[in-house]
């Protein structure tokens, strides 16, 4: 099972980074508050980047590198090459 690494630009400009093997069920649980805590005072505004290729165990390994980056270098994610937002119908 392929599973992706993904960030979520919030409705306070904050960025929340998660994993999960559907990103379009997990964006759509967020936005119905069935997901993770952190959107319990925010609202998920737009899928902004997706990183693909992981099992679980990379996946949730590389998450855990990208929630310690600045918000510069996760910025800097979003315009890089690993960036496969388009790919997902939003």
């Amino acid at each position: 099972m392929t599973w992706q690494v993904y960030i979520i630009l919030c409705s306070d400009d904050t960025l929340y980074t998660g994993i999960s093997n559907d990103v379009a069920r997990r964006f759509n649980q967020h936005a119905d508050r069935q997901g993770a805590k952190y959107f319990r005072g925010r609202q998920p505004k737009q899928l902004v980047y997706v990183e693909t290729g992981h099992d679980r165990s990379s996946a949730s390994k590389r998450e855990i590198i990208i929630k310690k980056l600045p918000r510069l270098e996760k910025l800097q994610l979003l315009a890089s090459d690993t960036n496969k937002v388009g790919d997902f119908p939003f």
